[in-house]
């Protein structure tokens, strides 16, 4: 209305004329809208019918009619590509029925995450694995190491997906085979990869060789000889190669570890070559003739049966002289950066030893050679200097691969074929053999388990306590039967008269301890002396009174029980 009255005063023509164009722009909007809203409806609907209609997974047609099935899996976290598993079916008339089983299957796999993440090799991993391992240094070098001789030039390109068990016994194969990796080839097999004489001699060559003596014939180049990697360092490439294929599985760049069902060589063999009490003593008197300070080291290793790296980093603050003990806290390895580094021990404990009274009197006397020479610089031997030091002043350790070099040459110079390690051998051997219990010898060691590692490694066999097991199983013997067929008392050979021998002998001791009982110098509840005091008085073997005191335990004049000593009944 208030249009009309606006334009009142206008013609009735305009009036109508421009109420018909109002209601015709009107008119016009409306249908504007919707033509627009029935556009977008039919655009919904289409992407509802076309995202009804896709599918995930493609199954393309090659031009052989073979048909392509592709399921998108992600990005490729090392290259950071578009990954696809794919699968192809061979031309036939049911080969579209089983493209759908292959793309339902595959897509089963990406649901359950069971395929594989990555398109990375080998190599790639073990990168990656090395980043995040969490290890000594050490430890890290040496995986290094083998990688990069060993694992990386067999199988570094191989991609991860490819990797089976049959490439694994293959590769396990060839490092037994050679460890160069050669071609089957003859080659001369060089010692450097620099420009260099292959044979040294200045005239003719040794006719035969003698690389013992001649220096020009130990290192002119020789022919290859394919020689094997031993069982325990193919054991070593092994558990690298499953600990990275570990790790791939839980960031689900593969789905299994074919590591785990490759044959790995077995468990090596132990065989402890400790050197015999005759070698140890020549080694010993060898090390005090060339350097007071060195024969003090070969001393207290053998002895105490450290580790190279643990002896090296004794400082003198752990060292107890007054009461003869010592504790090992730290160990000295060397570093990245190949400088000399501490840590914690082998097993993160910290361990005491008790030292015998000569080990503790050469630790002194190596205390005042080492107070002289700091002394003679005008200072004051630390608390915390190290026991065994190049250093005047004692401020650096010892050096461990100084130690195992200087310690080979000097056992070379003797004829002996042994290393520092086996000094560990040596000491373990020798306790055991002593009677000392395996958890003892495994404490003073450094090793855990409750000395399961001590007797499968360290413990190695002795003459000596083999003839002891052999008395102790013939001590409890009985009596050999005598059967028909015994020659007459006359006749008797030399083996039935040493047994006849050792009759008599365990019967007077057992006739002994009778009459000690019924007179009563022995009474009840007393403890009767041990089989080894008894075969140390009469002059017998202990196994032969450890015969008499059973004797007496039969006839119930003495009682036994495990783990208790034998008392009069």
């Amino acid at each position: 209305m208030s249009q009309v009255r606006i334009l009142l005063g206008a013609p009735v023509s305009d009036l109508v004329s421009t109420i018909f164009l109002r209601d015709s722009r009107s008119l016009e909007s409306r249908r504007d809208t919707t033509h627009d809203t029935k556009c977008y409806g039919a655009r919904v609907a289409r992407g509802a019918t076309r995202r009804r209609r896709r599918q995930r997974g493609a199954i393309d047609e090659l031009p052989s009619g073979a048909l392509r099935v592709r399921v998108h899996v992600g990005r490729d976290p090392i290259s950071k590509q578009r990954l696809d598993l794919i699968e192809v079916v061979p031309p036939g008339p049911h080969a579209g029925v089983q493209a759908e089983k292959v793309r339902t299957r595959l897509l089963s796999q990406v649901d359950e995450q069971r395929n594989p993440r990555t398109r990375a090799t080998v190599g790639q991993l073990l990168d990656r694995w090395l980043e995040v391992l969490d290890v000594d240094p050490s430890t890290k070098r040496g995986y290094e190491s083998k990688i990069g001789k060993h694992i990386r030039p067999l199988l570094g390109s191989v991609p991860l997906t490819r990797l089976d068990v049959e490439t694994l016994d293959s590769f396990y194969a060839e490092l037994r085979r050679c460890r160069d990796h050669c071609n089957r080839r003859p080659h001369v097999q060089h010692r450097t990869t620099r420009e260099h004489r292959c044979d040294e001699h200045r005239g003719a060559p040794c006719t035969p060789p003698n690389p013992a003596s001649c220096r020009a014939c130990a290192r002119a180049c020789k022919r290859h000889v394919c020689r094997g990697l031993s069982d325990s360092t193919v054991r070593q490439v092994h558990w690298i190669v499953s600990g990275g294929l570990d790790r791939a599985v839980v960031w689900k760049w593969v789905a299994s570890n074919p590591a785990q069902q490759a044959d790995k060589p077995p468990l090596p063999h132990p065989d402890p070559k400790p050197p015999s009490p005759e070698e140890a003593a020549r080694l010993v008197e060898r090390a005090f003739s060339q350097d007071p300070d060195w024969g003090a080291f070969v001393w207290v290793q053998m002895t105490t049966g450290m580790r190279r790296g643990e002896i090296c980093g004794l400082r003198w603050s752990h060292v107890d002289l007054d009461h003869a003990v010592l504790t090992i806290r730290r160990t000295v390895f060397i570093g990245d950066d190949s400088q000399l580094r501490e840590k914690d021990t082998k097993t993160h404990q910290q361990r005491r030893v008790v030292l015998d009274p000569e080990t503790a009197a050469i630790l002194a006397e190596h205390h005042a050679r080492a107070r002289e020479r700091a002394a003679a610089l005008g200072e004051t031997l630390s608390s915390d200097a190290f026991v065994f030091s190049a250093a005047p002043d004692s401020q650096l350790p010892y050096n461990p691969d100084t130690a195992t070099q200087r310690y080979r040459r000097m056992a070379r110079r003797l004829g002996i074929n042994t290393t520092l390690k086996n000094l560990r051998h040596y000491t373990a051997a020798e306790l055991i053999s002593g009677g000392v219990d395996v958890r003892t010898v495994a404490g003073r060691l450094g090793h855990g388990g409750g000395g399961a590692t001590t007797l499968r490694v360290y413990a190695a066999w002795t003459s000596e306590a083999d003839q002891r097991a052999a008395r102790t199983v013939s001590g409890r013997m009985p009596a050999r039967p005598r059967g028909v067929d015994e020659k007459p008392s006359g006749t008797r050979s030399a083996a039935s008269q040493v047994d006849v021998a050792a009759d008599l002998r365990y019967l007077k001791i057992a006739n002994a301890l009778r009459g000690a009982i019924e007179s009563g110098v022995l009474r009840r509840g007393d403890m009767v002396p041990t089989a080894k005091e008894l075969g140390a008085r009469y002059g017998v073997a202990p196994s032969t009174a450890h015969r008499a005191i059973s004797h007496l335990v039969k006839e119930n004049l003495c009682n036994s029980s495990r783990g208790k000593r034998v008392t009069v009944a």
